[in-house]
């Protein structure tokens, strides 16, 4: 049969046609061992114990709670529910994921996701290894099979056809389906799915459909009051906490230039990072122009804007 379809091709090409036909009848028959020879049986790599180990985080991240978003975590864990995270950028939204999973003693797997992350990027794949063919676990795959947390970083970026995968996981099913391998997993009691994503960056061509959104629970995040980010910019930064009131209060100005030709304010990270450069000896405005005015903008007006509101606090 695979010769009747291939016939016509050049050689070259019909070579190439088989070799492609016969990987995937390879593939596909993974699951039933005595379909082909037995030094060519596919074989399940599963990640050893130690190995997801390494995504255990063995020291407390410092997270400094603004409201009840710790319990509602929590909670969120103990009934098995997803949770979706909102909030600007560098508000502390992954910095709050690290330390639940310290907190929860779960694993946490990370996944950045993009325009060109697939199904197939987060499941697993088939690779051919020597004579054999592997299959690998995705992240995701992984973390259901070992209960971590599986944290889908700014999810609207991802495909809509990719992000359909995970739906099985955030209903009463909590499975996911492999397909590749004919095969189903149910999540165990201790896997959690947790997304995250920036509302301001929402449009028609990136948001979350409905049949997304309401599979999950939302916990809202923004910047810090102006008490507590500073106590959070002096600890992580490494400065005076007036010198971090100062940050913080020109953080608060120029925030409030959004909707004014500023897409974004300024975000704690940004404000961290400032700081960290004064605790390196870097001058106060020289350390705010770098990390709080040219980041965020390329207009000059703006830029010139932010350089006032620094001079005039600092």
């Amino acid at each position: 049969m695979l010769g009747a379809r291939t016939s016509r091709l050049p050689s070259t090409a019909r070579a190439q046609h088989l070799w492609f036909e016969l990987y995937w009848l390879f593939a596909l028959s993974a699951d039933e061992p005595s379909a082909l020879p037995e030094k060519q049986n596919s074989k399940l790599i599963i990640m050893p114990e130690r190995a997801i180990e390494e995504y255990r985080i063995a020291d407390e991240p410092y997270y400094l709670p603004v409201d009840h978003e710790v319990d509602l975590f929590a909670a969120a864990h103990a009934a098995h529910l997803p949770v979706i995270l909102k909030g600007p950028t560098g508000c502390g939204k992954t910095r709050f994921v690290e330390h639940m999973a310290w907190r929860l003693e779960r694993p946490l797997i990370t996944v950045a996701c993009h325009e060109d992350l697939s199904a197939t990027d987060l499941v697993g794949r088939f690779l051919i290894e020597g004579e054999e063919t592997v299959w690998h676990d995705g992240p995701l795959t992984l973390a259901v099979r070992h209960g971590a947390i599986c944290y889908l970083d700014e999810i609207v970026e991802a495909r809509k056809d990719t992000v359909v995968i995970i739906h099985p996981l955030t209903d009463h099913r909590r499975r996911l389906p492999i397909e590749k391998r004919g095969t189903i997993l149910d999540a165990p009691a201790d896997f959690m799915l947790v997304v995250s994503y920036n509302p301001g960056y929402q449009s028609i061509l990136k948001d979350l459909k409905q049949s997304t959104r309401q599979r999950f629970v939302a916990i809202d995040f923004d910047y810090p009051p102006p008490d507590t980010e500073a106590v959070i910019v002096a600890r992580e930064g490494g400065i005076d906490e007036g010198t971090a009131r100062d940050l913080v209060l020109i953080g608060q100005k120029v925030r409030n230039l959004r909707g004014h030709g500023l897409e974004e304010g300024v975000s704690t990270r940004l404000l961290i990072y400032a700081a960290q450069l004064i605790a390196l000896g870097i001058p106060p405005t020289r350390a705010a122009e770098v990390a709080m005015c040219s980041p965020i903008t390329d207009d000059r007006d703006l830029q010139r804007s932010i350089r006032e509101i620094v001079t005039t606090v600092i």
